[in-house]
């Protein structure tokens, strides 16, 4: 298993920026997919942007495209997004999470197996 602590998210005006950091504590960081997803009050989880164990292949939400840039440093055990262009509507908890079973899903939160505890992201318009 392997334990995932966010952090660096806050209150942000629109248009503004933030790194979000997801540092993984455990074994094996690099042969793990790792995601991102968020959840928004009263609304469900959602996808977010996903990078695989190499860091070669990203995948992004349509929503967050050519905004959101993920990214991972596998000698530093850590995952990260950055967010640019801030919208309102970008508000939620993001949560970071490693996906240890092989297969072809990688956008769905059931596929991915650790969690971390959450960052909040404010925006303000």
């Amino acid at each position: 298993q392997v334990q995932l602590v966010e952090s660096g998210g806050g209150l942000v005006q629109a248009g503004g920026s933030l790194r979000l950091s997801c540092a993984a504590f455990g074994r094996a960081f690099s042969s793990y997919r790792m995601g991102w997803f968020r959840q928004a009050p009263g609304k469900e989880r959602e996808f977010v942007a996903t990078i695989n164990r190499s860091g070669e292949s990203t995948y992004y939400a349509d929503s967050v495209k050519g905004r959101f840039t993920i990214s991972r440093d596998n000698a530093k055990n850590t995952v990260y997004l950055q967010i640019n262009s801030l919208k309102p509507e970008d508000t939620a908890v993001y949560y970071c999470a490693a996906k240890m079973r092989w297969g072809t899903v990688i956008s769905d939160a059931t596929e991915y197996d650790c969690w971390g505890q959450g960052t909040q992201v404010t925006v303000s318009s």
